[in-house]
């Protein structure tokens, strides 16, 4: 059953936050808020928890495009290949905010990524997951959650996404409603931004 805390942005509290980052070490799953929408979340070296992640989504592990969510772009360097200094000034000027960008991998991805070409890396600008990835001290691997709904494509309501997947994940940040706008998806690997999915946020 999966355990529900109460975190708000403007003021998280430190010893649920110490809570989640312990789960996300043992291999558990998260729901977390964001700057967009609630998502799926797990620490991104522990492989078992990657394969559980892909499990809940109903996907194959090597089939999953799973974001890796950083707290600034410090960590670049470890997933992506070398950037150059205009994508690189480009990508600060959009980030902390509602966007995954598709870059180029290096050979150094985490074992779930094996043989990734390109990477999703995203910075939400919202204070719980930029606090969960600081305390864990690495990035985590996200993905969204959809709604059954034909109208909401997303879920917002943490106490229904909380009820659907009470059996799937070990803790669910209720953070208040979330948005139902996904983040815009766009792809930098040619060098000039090239948008494959229009969100909440504007390029």
């Amino acid at each position: 059953m999966a355990k529900i805390l109460k975190i708000y942005p403007d003021n998280p509290q430190e010893n649920y936050i110490d809570q989640v980052v312990k789960t996300l070490r043992d291999g558990g799953l998260i729901i977390y808020p964001s700057d967009t929408i609630y998502a799926l979340g797990c620490d991104i070296n522990n492989l078992k928890a990657m394969e559980k992640l892909a499990s809940v989504k109903g996907i194959k592990l090597e089939k999953a495009k799973f974001s890796i969510i950083c707290n600034d772009l410090s960590h670049l360097s470890e997933f992506t290949k070398p950037i150059e200094t205009s994508t690189f000034r480009f990508l600060k000027n959009h980030l902390p905010g509602p966007f995954t960008f598709i870059l180029d991998a290096n050979k150094n991805l985490p074992l779930a990524y094996k043989g990734a070409k390109t990477v999703g890396i995203r910075v939400p600008d919202h204070s719980i997951p930029q606090l969960i990835v600081e305390k864990l001290g690495h990035p985590i691997a996200s993905t969204s959650i959809r709604d059954d709904d034909e109208i909401l494509e997303y879920s917002t309501d943490p106490e229904l996404i909380a009820e659907k997947y009470d059996n799937l994940v070990d803790i669910v940040i209720d953070s208040g409603y979330g948005d139902n706008v996904a983040s815009t998806i766009v792809d930098l690997t040619s060098g000039e931004p090239e948008i494959i999915r229009q969100g909440k946020g504007e390029i």
